[in-house]
């Protein structure tokens, strides 16, 4: 079962990460461009901030706050 659920939201993330380009594919370039641009430090403070906002909100779920 943990393996079904683990599988099932990575499934998820991968349709997420496809709508932008589907729907827009010059506006995900671009996004692509700005973010070349960006140094490494402010990267990694936005991906941290994405990973626990996501385990946050996990946990929240988790627990049945939401």
């Amino acid at each position: 079962m943990t393996w079904e659920i683990i599988l099932s939201a990575i499934a998820l993330l991968l349709v997420f990460e496809g709508i932008v380009p589907f729907v827009s594919p010059r506006s995900c370039k671009r996004m692509m461009r700005v973010m070349s641009n960006i140094g490494d430090r402010p990267l990694r403070i936005m991906g941290l901030i994405a990973m626990l906002l996501g385990a946050g909100l996990m946990v929240f779920v988790h627990i049945g706050i939401l």
